[in-house]
């Protein structure tokens, strides 16, 4: 694929203080210099951050920029769930990212809400909106960490492609070699949607390591040990993150993947690293 031609796109998170919100407008304005099909909004469930999201997308949009809101289902009724989209269906939002998402901290198993799956959220939007949103869905190219074996994650994919999705934007990972596993196992599925790779840049090995282990992917050992050596040197770990995320996103790209969506973390200077790297300057979403 040309790279050119490629579609790419960013991810934040709602910030919650007045400082991160500041931060926030700053990173988008950087980055939305390199013209990216959209920016993804990150989402909480049963209203832990729903607000912050709403006023984020509110903002972005405000600056005539597209907005991809996460949804999440788990802890949501569906007249919740009908609500809220209609709001994003009057600001004008085109695109949204369908997921389960995970039930409040200290919440029971009374509170998952009417909608336990994420195709359900999908067949729910196709249902009440038709084709008004492009639906994008999570995929796991090292399987999802709560899933009991690769093929069952796999189903459980099918099942959100078959109830409408559009395209899929991956959980991150480092071995390009997941994914190249991943799309063939799809294709002998019939699954043909667009999946999108998901790519963190590597700036704090202990925070890296925290997410991983919290969404099940994996740091190569070759990998880890580089990080873990250089201690506190925050210069270095960052140097060699960008090399590492570097190199994979031209595999992925040279492999085909349809486009990159980068998990910025609210910073700029990470992705942009990569992406100048990258030759992406002339790239548009």
């Amino acid at each position: 694929m040309n790279h050119t031609t490629a579609i790419y796109s960013f991810e934040l998170f709602p910030p919650k203080t007045e400082k991160g919100i500041a931060n926030l407008r700053e990173t988008v304005s950087t980055l939305n210099a390199r013209q990216p099909a959209f920016f993804s909004v990150t989402y909480g469930a049963g209203g832990s951050t729903q607000s912050n999201t709403f006023a984020t997308v509110d903002w972005i949009r405000d600056q005539g920029i597209d907005a991809a809101p996460h949804l999440s289902c788990i802890g949501s009724s569906t007249d919740e769930i009908t609500t809220i989209l209609r709001r994003y269906e009057a600001q004008g939002i085109t695109r949204i990212v369908a997921l389960r998402g995970d039930l409040p901290s200290g919440a029971g198993a009374g509170a998952m809400g009417d909608l336990n799956h994420a195709n359900e959220l999908v067949a729910l939007i196709r249902k009440h909106f038709g084709d008004r949103f492009r639906i994008e869905v999570a995929a796991y190219p090292e399987m999802h960490p709560q899933a009991p074996n690769f093929n069952r994650d796999l189903d459980n994919f099918k099942r959100k492609v078959d109830a409408g999705a559009d395209s899929a934007i991956t959980q991150y990972f480092y071995n390009a070699d997941a994914y190249a596993s991943f799309i063939d196992a799809c294709t002998t599925r019939s699954i043909d949607i667009p999946v999108v790779p998901g790519i963190m840049p590597i700036t704090n090995f202990s925070n890296l390591v925290r997410f991983s282990d919290a969404c099940g992917a994996e740091i190569p050992r070759w990998l880890r040990k580089r990080l873990e050596d250089y201690g506190d040197d925050i210069e270095s770990i960052r140097k060699l993150g960008t090399e590492v995320v570097t190199d994979l996103c031209l595999r992925l790209l040279d492999m085909g993947a349809p486009g990159l969506h980068f998990y910025t973390m609210n910073q700029a200077a990470p992705t942009l690293a990569i992406w100048d790297n990258l030759g992406l300057d002339a790239a548009a979403g």
